[in-house]
C-alpha cells in the first residue's frame, strides 16, 4: 500500500509490544519487532513470523541500533516492566531506560521518525497525590530497589523532552498505568497474573501487606487504542493512559476467586520496600485531547485473561 508506514517497535515481543505489532499489521503497516527476549517471548509474535510485512530482529537496544531504509514511527517499549524483572535485571533496566532510549532517539533523528516513549506510572513513585495528574512530579526513592526502574523511566522522559526541545524531534510520552490481558507471563510477578496463576493451581493467593493498597487496571486493548491515539495526536508532553477505576488488591483477589470459582485462600506476606499505597491515573487530559477513555469492564477483561491463562496451562 502506498500509504503503508514502517514502524519499529522495541520490546515488540513483550506483553504490550506484541499487541502493538498486532495493531500496526492490522492497519497494513510494515513492522520491525526488536527484542532481546530477556522478558519478551517469541510465542507472543509467532503468529506473525510468516507475514511479509513483519520482521523480527533479536537485538539489545542498549547497544547501537542499525536499521536500513525509512522508518516512520519508533515506539520504544523495551524494558523489564514488573518488579520481579527489574529486581532480577537492575543494570539492564537502567541501561535500556538510558542508553536504549538514547539509541532509539538517535535513530529517530536519523530517520526523521516520530518517536513514542513508553513511560510509566512508576515515575510518580509512592504518590502523595491521588489520583495522579501529569503535573505531579512524584515521590520517588532514587536509591531504593525500585529506583532502577523509576529513575530509568524518569531519565528516559527527560532525554526525550531534550531531543524534542533541542533537536525539534517529533516525540510523544505515555505514562502507562497497570495494564493486564493476554500474553502476560505466569511468572510476571504482578497482581493479576499472580492471583490467576495461584488460583488455577489451587495454591494460596498471596496478598502483600494488608491488601488495602489500591491500583487501577486497564485492559490491554483499551491501552493500545490510547497509545495509537496519542501517537497520532500532536501532544508532546507526558500523557497518562490507564483506567481511573480504583480498587484494593484485596478486592481484586476476591473478584478473581469469585470469577474462577476457586477454593484458594488468601494469605498475607510482608509489603515490599517502597510499594505504592495508591496508584490511580487522572485521565482528564487523555479524555480531552485524545477523546479516549477505557471501555472494557474489569470483570470482562479478567474473564478474557483467565481464559488465556487456562489455555497456556493446557
Amino acid at each position: 500500500m502506498s500509504n503503508a508506514k514502517r514502524v519499529l517497535i522495541t520490546g515488540g515481543a513483550g506483553f504490550i509490544g506484541s499487541h502493538l505489532c498486532d495493531l500496526f499489521l492490522a492497519k497494513d503497516h510494515r513492522v520491525i519487532c526488536m527484542d532481546n527476549l530477556i522478558t519478551g517471548k517469541i510465542e507472543n509474535i509467532r503468529h506473525h513470523l510468516k507475514n511479509k510485512n513483519f520482521k523480527f530482529v533479536k537485538h539489545n537496544v542498549s547497544e547501537y541500533i542499525d536499521v536500513r531504509g525509512k522508518i516512520d514511527y519508533i515506539l520504544h517499549f523495551a524494558s523489564p516492566a514488573s518488579p520481579i524483572d527489574y529486581l532480577k535485571y537492575p543494570i539492564p533496566t537502567l541501561k535500556v531506560g538510558s542508553l536504549g532510549t538514547h539509541n532509539a532517539l538517535g535513530l529517530a533523528m536519523a530517520k526523521g521518525a516520530r518517536f513514542l516513549l513508553a513511560s510509566t506510572s512508576e515515575v510518580y513513585g509512592d504518590p502523595l497525590v491521588n489520583p495522579q495528574p501529569e503535573s505531579y512530579w512524584g515521590n520517588v526513592n532514587p536509591v531504593g530497589p525500585r529506583g532502577v526502574y523509576d529513575e530509568a523511566k524518569r531519565f528516559a522522559e527527560a532525554i526525550t523532552m531534550a531531543y524534542h526541545r533541542y533537536h525539534k524531534l517529533d516525540t510523544r510520552i505515555v505514562r502507562i498505568f497497570n495494564t493486564y490481558g493476554e500474553r502476560m507471563r505466569e511468572e510476571d510477578g504482578r497482581a493479576i497474573p499472580n492471583f490467576i496463576s495461584q488460583a488455577l493451581n489451587d495454591r494460596p493467593i498471596t496478598v502483600y501487606g494488608s491488601g488495602k493498597q489500591t491500583r487501577s487496571f486497564c485492559y490491554v486493548s483499551d491501552l493500545v487504542d490510547g497509545l495509537y491515539k496519542l501517537l497520532m495526536s500532536k501532544e508532546n508532553d507526558p500523557t497518562n493512559i490507564g483506567n481511573p477505576n480504583e480498587m484494593s488488591l484485596l478486592a481484586l483477589a476476591g473478584t478473581i476467586i469469585k470469577l474462577m470459582g476457586s477454593k484458594s485462600k488468601i494469605v498475607y506476606r510482608p509489603l515490599p520496600v517502597d510499594d505504592p499505597k495508591v496508584r490511580r491515573p487522572n485521565i482528564a487530559k487523555a479524555r480531552k485531547i485524545l477523546k479516549w477513555e477505557p471501555k472494557i469492564r474489569l470483570e470482562e477483561g479478567l474473564s478474557k485473561t483467565i481464559e488465556y491463562f487456562k489455555s497456556i496451562k493446557e
